[in-house]
């Protein structure tokens, strides 16, 4: 499967039916990955899927899954998730004890790894290790629960990263998740990210192949003017 071009529009199924999962993965299939969080009530405060749930989701989905475990000891449970097929697997590096080990071990399963960054965690300790990761994730909400507001706050910080991978000549994607819509994805795009999680703006809409052809087209307009 070739890599899709930037930017990429990833909507949360946590803004999906949950009763109607099937018919809810179809209906975003012009989208580049479904992306699926994965929470243990534990490093959040909320309960959501697990292995066996997101079996059945990759089974079903007719794009790829771009997994992010909000999960503490991502470094026991992550190549789970790989195991199962998921194209991209995301751990947050508060959680994890040795990233960069965890990050070639899912590679060599076959996934893309990613590390998550909360709104309050300095990306300076990544600089060193872009070589390591696939993708970068900037959460701009709290993780945790869906629908909350876009935190401008936290831009900064995405902007910094994305300079310094330019820099480094490094090609780590750079995702970002929490309050993306018609509204905010400029602003993320200006700041360097090319990869968007959108829920609300996406399932929210009436016609949702036409919300995710302009939230890419506002994200790629956003990117060519910064």
């Amino acid at each position: 499967m070739s890599l899709p071009a930037a930017p990429r529009i990833n909507p949360s199924i946590l803004a999906a039916d949950f009763v109607n999962m099937q018919a809810d993965l179809a209906r975003i299939a012009a989208a580049d990955y479904a992306h699926v969080d994965v929470m243990d009530n534990h490093f959040v405060p909320n309960l959501t899927f697990g292995t066996q749930m997101v079996e059945r989701i990759q089974a079903t989905s007719p794009i790829p899954l771009d997994v992010h475990l909000m999960i503490t000891d991502p470094d026991r449970w992550a190549p789970e998730y790989a195991e199962l097929g998921a194209a991209s697997v995301t751990f947050h590096l508060e959680a994890a004890t040795d990233p960069v080990a965890l990050a070639r071990r899912l590679r060599s399963i076959g996934a893309r790894a990613g590390i998550a960054l909360k709104p309050g965690t300095d990306g300076e300790s990544l600089y060193e290790l872009f070589d390591e990761f696939d993708q970068i994730l900037v959460m701009t909400v709290e993780p945790g629960f869906g629908g909350q507001g876009f935190m401008a706050e936290t831009m900064p910080k995405l902007r910094a990263l994305a300079d310094e991978a330019r820099r480094r000549g490094s090609d780590v994607w750079f995702q970002v998740d929490g309050g993306i819509a018609d509204d905010t994805i400029a602003q993320a795009a200006a700041a360097g990210a090319d990869t968007f999680v959108a829920g609300s703006a996406v399932y929210g809409a009436t016609d949702i192949e036409a919300a995710i052809a302009g939230l890419r087209e506002r994200a790629r307009a956003a990117n060519l003017g910064s």
